[in-house]
């Protein structure tokens, strides 16, 4: 396996649907700032993303691709799988649309408490009110994405990954034109922030709806009749809800932590919740491109090597992942912690993010990368359990997580505020690290093996000078963070370079990266297997 090139493909990929958002998120700050409007707006846009993370792209995809893929590949000639394929969509839709229709009611009509049992602030006369409204515009939007979800898993049974792939840019434009209109409104009519605020909110359903339209021709496109029946529970449908409540129960802490999260950030001063926005986008840009990519790439050669009985085979490529994984995150921390404030005044401070808001927000920062490591960690990590068809102690350990991080917030809630926050979420990730290695060791699938140990503590020597440089650098380089446009490009690249030109200079020097491995991981095949 070119693991290498496969994260590189996958990272670029991830890269463009990051940076669209990093971009989105910048004019957001620029437009709406910190405060208990954008506090009230985030914590509506939460609520369906958390539906939909949980429902439609986590638990759906994972019953629905497989049971779809088996009726169209698996016929005696493609005419018949294309129909049995149809025949199973539209029994699914049938059953599906009309529970996301009933669901949504509910929740619109019960907003009021949900509301209420995240903030625990329904006195307040401007916050809660918003949220309330924000979120009964925005959470239709469930509804559109699952569907959305629904043509993309047709889509990529075909091999069709573009529309799937490219449907998240539509948003980012979207919401990014709504700003930039918001805008010239308030400049010119002299609309207020909470009245943008509200044509943000559209905004996201109006989103949802161009998505589903670009998928549903691609759909079309690609020879697949989308229609409704009366619902009817087919065996097929009935297999497909037991398959995907597991997955919805095991992807539930991960997401009930998102909210969990919300509900002591609500306890806070305003623009907390905004505060954790903004300092996430940015810690999430590395997890995105490294993680995600990481644990994408070595499920399958993981899978294969696990299915043959080769340990030694996985073993190497398990060692492999997270040694790549920490030779990049590891200084991105670093990075990211000594130059917090200066990365956020410098990509966010503008109109109504004053540098206030970019101090607040880099304490954040600060404190949340403490955690990169362990987050992706965890995403390189979990692949040798799902090879393995273990699905159970990833969840155990997230909810061991949840339960951490919900102890040590309240800890250090009330001394720490927001920071506190962001430190109970480091804690809690690095313990889910510390499951997973402790289950892998007991069980015999895999141990941190001495070299591996030997090269990280090289990497973390490497990232510990670089830190040095760039804290004597970004002193050097304050006045320019919040100047103009080019001042602060130059300072990025600045920082940027000095940090890419110390860390790998002096990582090759102390030995923090094996050469021989790099051109092993850079072959276009995998090593053969011992015999």
């Amino acid at each position: 396996m070119s693991l290498l090139k496969n994260v590189g493909t996958i990272g670029s990929l991830t890269l463009v649907s990051r940076v669209a958002g990093m971009a989105r998120e910048m004019i957001f700050a620029r437009v709406l700032g910190a405060n208990e409007v954008t506090d009230a707006w985030f914590q509506a846009f939460i609520i369906p993303n958390v539906f939909r993370r949980l429902f439609a792209e986590g638990a759906f995809s994972a019953a629905f691709v497989p049971m779809f893929s088996k009726r169209l590949h698996g016929a005696e000639t493609p005419e018949q799988g294309l129909g049995e394929a149809r025949s199973f969509s539209a029994d699914v839709l049938s059953v599906f649309l009309p529970v996301l229709i009933a669901l949504v009611a509910v929740l619109e009509l019960a907003m009021p408490g949900v509301i209420w049992l995240l903030s625990e602030k329904p006195a307040d006369p401007q916050t809660y009110p918003l949220a309330v409204d924000f979120a009964r515009i925005m959470f239709p939007y469930i509804i559109l994405v699952s569907l959305v979800t629904l043509f993309t898993g047709m889509l990529n049974s075909v091999s069709r990954f573009a529309p799937g792939a490219s449907f998240p840019i539509i948003l980012n434009i979207v919401l990014i034109a709504a700003l930039l209109t918001g805008e010239w409104f308030a400049s010119n009519t002299g609309a207020s922030v909470e009245q943008v605020a509200y044509g943000i909110a559209w905004a996201v359903t109006g989103a949802g709806v161009m998505q589903l339209a670009w998928l549903y021709y691609w759909v079309r496109v690609e020879g697949f009749e989308v229609k409704m029946r009366l619902p009817r529970i087919t065996p097929e449908v009935k297999r497909l809800g037991i398959i995907a409540l597991p997955a919805a129960i095991g992807g539930g802490a991960y997401q009930i932590n998102t909210l969990v999260q919300l509900y002591f950030l609500n306890q806070l001063e305003d623009g907390s919740v905004s505060y954790m926005n903004y300092a996430d986008r940015l810690n999430q840009l590395p997890l995105g491109i490294i993680g995600i990519a990481l644990s994408t790439a070595i499920l399958p050669t993981l899978s294969k090597f696990v299915g043959t009985g080769n340990k030694e085979g996985a073993d190497r490529i398990q060692s492999d992942a997270i040694e790549l994984a920490m030779l990049l995150t590891i200084p991105a921390a670093v990075a990211l912690a000594i130059c917090a404030e200066a990365f956020v005044t410098m990509i966010f401070q503008g109109g109504r993010f004053d540098l206030a808001d970019a101090a607040s927000t880099g304490q954040v920062l600060a404190a949340l990368v403490m955690g990169l490591p362990a987050y992706v960690l965890v995403k390189v990590l979990v692949p040798n359990f799902y090879a393995r068809a273990d699905t159970r102690t990833p969840v155990v350990a997230a909810f061991i997580s949840l339960a951490v991080f919900i102890t040590f917030n309240f800890a250090l809630l009330d001394t720490y505020g927001v920071v506190g926050v962001a430190f109970a979420s480091v804690i809690g990730a690095w313990i889910n690290v510390g499951f997973l290695l402790v289950v892998l060791a007991m069980r015999g699938h895999y141990r941190v093996p001495g070299v591996l140990l030997f090269r990280i503590s090289r990497q973390v020597l490497a990232a510990a000078a670089m830190g040095a440089v760039l804290f004597f650098t970004s002193d050097v380089l304050t006045g320019w963070y919040s100047a103009g446009l080019f001042a602060r490009l130059g300072a990025l690249l600045a920082l940027v370079g000095a940090a890419v030109v110390v860390y790998f200079g002096i990582a090759f020097a102390v030995g923090a990266i094996d050469r021989q491995r790099i051109a092993t991981l850079t072959r276009k095949q995998a090593p053969p297997a011992p015999e």
